[in-house]
């Protein structure tokens, strides 16, 4: 048997169900009472609590049902919201795995007791050990870059987040607002890797440099570029590969327009997959994990959705080939939600809206 049920979180809870492929601070609500923990279970199940919200996850779900046999629940959600109910329901979880975007959410997940520890030799084979963890897998990766109007910047000028704060970018540098959680882990990851005060200057010259206050998701900030608020933006690529491939014709229009700049230490974060303490089906959140670690998933998501695979003997498709080879930074991504309080601290001392 094979069913894929995706649900919406209580409303009293304020939780969001979109369509799939839609932006992290975009989500759509709807009403729906039922959970996963509701749904009548068949043997063999999975229940997934997922603040991603992409068309190729649901591509995913159905190929491993297909190819098991095991009944998929989804309950979707933002990714703050769905923590806070598995910190409530950790004594008695409903969900098995979680399925979430920012590293940055691991530390605090293990500080709360929620993820478990797992074995499998298939994920490890598959995954690098710098890209898993106790109770958690990184599934993708994102790099947090700089976008650039190509008829108006040179972008050999541009080697480093730095240059951002440069006085000949005044008025020209755009952003989402502070309460992304893209800027939070960039901004932590900065503290991480040069303290507070490099990482408070950073964000206060960046601020100073703002085309318009911050506002909308990345696709906006590529968009206000090309319409003249600014030159440069600080966006993810896999967005740009999305607008590359969009059915809508201005979003084509925004990406022949904009290039991408990957600085040197380019901050990646990662989409990944937590294991969840007391989970009622660890049998089948492992088998989801190993086959999402798989060449098969991981060709998926890299094709359909600009991410890039973590599999080594994944093929890395095109625009994502272009991009290479670049630096990342070098982060212990299970340490990174330690900052994300001075992060949070320093956007509101330099006035990151």
């Amino acid at each position: 048997m094979r069913r894929i049920l995706a649900v919406s979180l209580a409303s009293a809870l304020a939780l969001t169900l979109t369509g799939c492929g839609s932006d992290e601070d975009t989500d759509t609500p709807q009403d729906n009472d039922t959970t996963a923990a509701e749904t009548t279970e068949v043997d063999p199940v999975l229940n997934i609590y997922s603040s991603r919200h992409y068309d190729v996850d649901k591509a995913l779900y159905d190929k491993f049902s297909e190819e098991t046999g095991v009944e998929i629940n989804v309950v979707e959600g933002k990714a703050p919201e769905l923590i806070e109910r598995l910190t409530r329901e950790k004594d008695d979880p409903a969900a098995d795995l979680f399925l979430t975007v920012g590293a940055e959410s691991i530390w605090q997940l293990n500080e709360e007791g929620i993820l478990d520890s797992y074995e499998s030799e298939t994920i490890a084979g598959n995954i690098p050990e710098d890209y898993r963890g106790d109770g958690w897998m990184g599934v993708s990766s994102r790099a947090r870059v700089i976008a650039y109007v190509k008829d108006q910047v040179d972008p050999t000028t541009i080697t480093s987040y730095a240059d951002l704060t440069k006085d000949e970018w005044k008025g020209q540098v755009l952003a989402r607002p502070s309460k992304s959680s893209y800027n939070q882990a960039l901004l932590a990851s900065m503290v991480v890797l040069h303290g507070k005060a490099d990482a408070t200057q950073w964000a206060q010259g960046v601020v100073d440099n703002f085309g318009r206050e911050p506002t909308g998701n990345d696709r906006d900030q590529a968009k206000a570029a090309v319409a003249g608020e600014g030159k440069l933006a600080i966006m993810n690529s896999y967005y740009w590969a999305l607008m590359q491939k969009s059915s809508d014709p201005e979003e084509q229009k925004v990406a022949e327009q904009i290039g991408l700049i990957f600085p040197e230490d380019t901050h990646v974060n990662l989409s990944y997959a937590g294991m969840i303490a007391g989970a009622k089906n660890p049998e089948n959140a492992v088998k989801f994990m190993e086959f999402l670690s798989s060449d098969e998933a991981q060709t998926m998501i890299a094709e359909e959705n600009g991410e890039f695979p973590l599999n080594p003997d994944t093929a890395v498709p095109e625009p994502q080939k272009s991009w290479m080879p670049f630096t990342a930074q070098d982060i212990d991504f299970a340490e990174l939600g330690k900052y994300i309080p001075d992060a949070t601290m320093i956007f509101g001392e330099v006035g990151w809206k």
